[in-house]
C-alpha cells in the first residue's frame, strides 16, 4: 500500500513516520508531477491552511487533487488539512477544496498558547490521545458526514465516505489506533 502525503508545509513528516511504522510506502507530494504516481491514499498535514492552498494553487495541483478526492480517493486531513477540505469557513469566504460537508471554524480554541492535550474516544476506540495546536473546530456536519469524536461538545473529527478529517494531530504520539483505522476502515474498504 503506497501513502502520499502534501508535502508543502506542515507535520508531513510526522504521518509519514506513523504510515512507515504501520507498513505503508510513502509518497511526498511537492510538485504537479508528483500527482502522476500511483498511491493508494492522501494524507492533508496540519500546517498553515492558507500557505497550503495558496502553493496548492500556484503549483497546478489544486484541480487534480479535487477531483481525486471527488472521485473516491481515501484522504486523512489533520487540522489544516480540514480547513482545506471543509465546504464552508466561517468568519472567512475562503473555500479550499469543498469537498467535506462541514463547516469550520479556523483557530476555535484560540492562538497557540489555547493549545492542548486530552485524551478522548474516536469512532469507539477508547483513550486515544488528542493533540490540539491552535485547531479549528468542526461547527456543523451536513448529510452524509459522520461524527466520530467530540470534546466538550465540539465536533473534533469526522467521516465521509472516503474522507476522514479530524481537527486534532494524532501524528504527534506513538499511538498509531487512528492511522490504523483510517488504512482499514476506509483505504481497506474504497
Amino acid at each position: 500500500m503506497k501513502v502520499a502525503l502534501l508535502a508543502l508545509q506542515g507535520d508531513f513528516a510526522e504521518h509519514e513516520a506513523v504510515f512507515r511504522a504501520l507498513g505503508a510506502e510513502t509518497l511526498q507530494l511537492r510538485q504537479k508531477k508528483d500527482l502522476e504516481q500511483q498511491f493508494d491514499a492522501l494524507i492533508l498535514p496540519g500546517g498553515e491552511s492558507t500557505v497550503q492552498g495558496k502553493l496548492l494553487r500556484e503549483l497546478e495541483m489544486f484541480d487534480p487533487l479535487k477531483e481525486m478526492i471527488g472521485q473516491g480517493k481515501p484522504v486523512l486531513a489533520t487540522c489544516a488539512g480540514v480547513i482545506l477540505l471543509a465546504r464552508q469557513l466561517l468568519d472567512d469566504p475562503t473555500v479550499h477544496l469543498g469537498t467535506l460537508n462541514a463547516v469550520v471554524r479556523r483557530n476555535a480554541y484560540g492562538r497557540q498558547l489555547g493549545s492542548f492535550f486530552i485524551r478522548g474516544s474516536f469512532a469507539g476506540i477508547k483513550d486515544v490521545p488528542m493533540s490540539f495546536i491552535r485547531a479549528p473546530q468542526i461547527e456543523f456536519c451536513g448529510s452524509g458526514c459522520e461524527v466520530l469524536a467530540e470534546h466538550e461538545g465540539r465536533i473534533t473529527a469526522v467521516r465521509q465516505g472516503n474522507q476522514l478529517a479530524m481537527t486534532f494531530h494524532p501524528e504527534l504520539c506513538d499511538d498509531y489506533r487512528v492511522a490504523q483505522y483510517f488504512l482499514s476502515e476506509i483505504v481497506g474498504k474504497n
